[in-house]
């Protein structure tokens, strides 16, 4: 089943998700039945591919947290917000359907994403790294806003205006 979101994960990033279940079958090395005994309808695939996307973009806030500084934990996860919210070719639509497979992705993208970020910034803070006249959720907001519409025409340009907003945050001049 792994292998199945993987390689739904690399597909939809290609093609987007309304990329042919063959092709998603294909590139797994499985036949279209296994897929579907998995994954019965294309939504359960696709809520099962966001929700362990969301799941590694969690965790990397600890990893980030242990490998690098605070802020350069917070920078470093930011960027990894940035291609997790920009390359999800309709994730906006998918989040806003009335389908039972997408019910839980809001609350698990605020429950897990909101928090792992949540304490990235609270540890740049607590070490004097970042200004304290701006809050966790306002950035994460600016994050999202600045990433979505950009990403799917320019990723490079996303990232580098995520990096200029985190970059913004820091309390030492330059």
């Amino acid at each position: 089943m792994d292998r199945l979101i993987q390689s739904a994960r690399v597909v939809f990033e290609m093609s987007g998700l309304d990329a042919p279940i063959r092709e998603i079958a294909d590139h797994a090395d499985v036949g279209i039945a296994t897929l579907y005994r998995h994954f019965p309808r294309r939504e359960d695939l696709i809520a099962a591919v966001f929700h362990n996307e969301i799941d590694d973009c969690v965790d990397a806030a600890g990893q980030l947290a242990e490998e690098y500084g605070p802020y350069d934990a917070l920078a470093a996860w930011a960027q990894r917000f940035v291609v997790l919210a920009g390359t999800k070719h309709g994730i906006a639509n998918v989040l806003t359907l009335d389908d039972p497979a997408f019910a839980g992705l809001g609350a698990k993208r605020e429950q897990g994403l909101r928090p792992a970020f949540r304490g990235l910034f609270q540890a740049a803070l607590a070490a004097g790294e970042i200004r304290s006249d701006v809050d966790a959720d306002e950035v994460m907001d600016a994050i999202a806003s600045l990433c979505s519409p950009a990403y799917a025409k320019r990723p490079d340009h996303a990232q580098r205006m995520v990096t200029i907003l985190i970059e913004g945050l820091r309390t030492k001049n330059f």
